[in-house]
């Protein structure tokens, strides 16, 4: 059965004036697949904010734990009750059950009914209508693959515009429209959510009048790519070392010069080095090796690469293109973590050069093994499946 990777990710704009967003999105892992929840909490501020919180966190902790969504909406329904006045749920929301192989589960409540396109056409889905506890909910089973798209937003997306450059804010149709063209490109799910959420903002002249969340879910399959950088503490782990670089199943990284030495004695293959442009580029030039997909120095180019991560991810959940065009080490590292794998393994090894620190210094100062770390952390919250491995 193939297994996918859930491509999920959310972006979301505050009502202006507000220091925090009445929307929230919980995402948690299960040991089959992904549960995403979006909650809108009812008005805007500090209290939307509480209440979708709950809302959502409440929702992921209970499915994940194996509740019904019976006995979920009913924890929720006795937390959060009904405003007195205008008779309103406190918080509306959207939950996602999706497992690793496409299988999907979804409930809506209240927030604009989700978008689903399958090879770029509009796809029905079939939605059951019941009522538990007292909340009309839509219930939906179906099964992804990678040529479909799926996105939900809060009421914010609906509203916007209003006051503003539309009378009637955009309307589900419309942004319907707009996902259409979106959903039969090869974009990201981080991709769709970031152009779908700028428009909003430009409709609302950079002023929301409500808060804006954008959820959207692809699937992909599975892209492996092997990081390796350092030489192992231990001199005598080197055959550990190539021994993983032969059995790695996707793309191959050789980062730092004695990494590449150590693989091409062992290998008996020579690092060939594209000098060619490499004075317009602050970092050092680019290798070849046969066997490896890409050979680059060490902690310069990486550290670079930490700071196009990054940069990429602030620009994405800013709602802004952050185009990765250039030809040095740092941006092809950047390209093929970003753009061509979904489950990377970064193996790092632990010895020191004493060229850029004290080798007495505890292994915990290491300078590349900080570099690394954070490298991970930028990966994950772009949603990607990430090991750090020590040697």
């Amino acid at each position: 059965m193939t297994e996918y990777f859930i491509d999920a990710s959310y972006k979301n704009i505050n009502k202006f004036g507000e220091e925090l967003c009445g929307d929230n999105v919980e995402t948690v892992k299960t040991d089959d697949g992904v549960i995403l929840v979006l909650a809108d909490g009812l008005g805007s501020g500090v209290k939307a904010n509480i209440l979708a919180t709950l809302t959502s966190k409440i929702a992921v902790t209970m499915l994940k734990e194996g509740a019904s969504i019976e006995e979920t909406i009913d924890t929720i329904t006795n937390t959060l009750p009904e405003c007195s006045v205008r008779k309103l749920a406190y918080s509306t929301f959207t939950i996602i059950k999706i497992k690793n192989n496409g299988e999907t589960y979804m409930v809506e409540y209240d927030n604009p009914p989700c978008f689903f396109f399958r090879k770029g056409c509009d796809y029905p889905l079939n939605k059951v209508e019941r009522v538990v506890n007292g909340k009309k909910i839509h219930e939906s089973h179906f099964k992804m693959t990678t040529e479909d798209l799926l996105v939900v937003t809060s009421d914010g997306a609906v509203h916007a515009g209003v006051g503003e450059l539309l009378n009637l804010g955009w309307q589900w149709e419309d942004i319907n429209d707009f996902l259409r063209s979106l959903s039969g490109k090869n974009y990201f799910s981080g991709e769709v959510s970031e152009n779908l959420l700028a428009v909003c903002n430009k409709l609302y002249n950079n002023k929301p009048g409500d808060d804006t969340t954008v959820l959207s879910v692809k699937l992909q399959y599975r892209k492996y790519l092997d990081l390796f950088t350092g030489p192992p503490a231990n001199p005598e782990d080197d055959d550990i070392l190539l021994e993983k670089i032969r059995n790695a199943k996707g793309l191959k990284i050789l980062s730092g010069g004695t990494t590449s030495n150590i693989v091409s004695k062992a290998f008996g293959e020579e690092v060939f080095i594209n000098l060619k442009d490499y004075q317009k580029y602050d970092v050092p030039p680019v290798g070849f090796m046969r066997g490896v997909d890409l050979v680059t120095e060490g902690l310069i180019t990486l550290n670079k690469t930490v700071d196009l991560v990054k940069k990429f991810h602030d620009a994405t959940y800013s709602g802004e293109n952050y185009p990765l065009n250039e030809e040095d080490g740092a941006t092809l590292i950047s390209r093929m973590l970003l753009k061509e794998s979904t489950h990377i393994n970064i193996w790092a090894g632990t010895a020191v050069n004493p060229a850029h620190q004290n080798p007495d210094l505890p292994t915990e100062f290491n300078i590349k093994l900080k570099v690394v770390r954070d490298l991970k952390f930028w990966l994950e919250k772009l949603g990607k499946t990430v090991n750090l491995i020590y040697l």
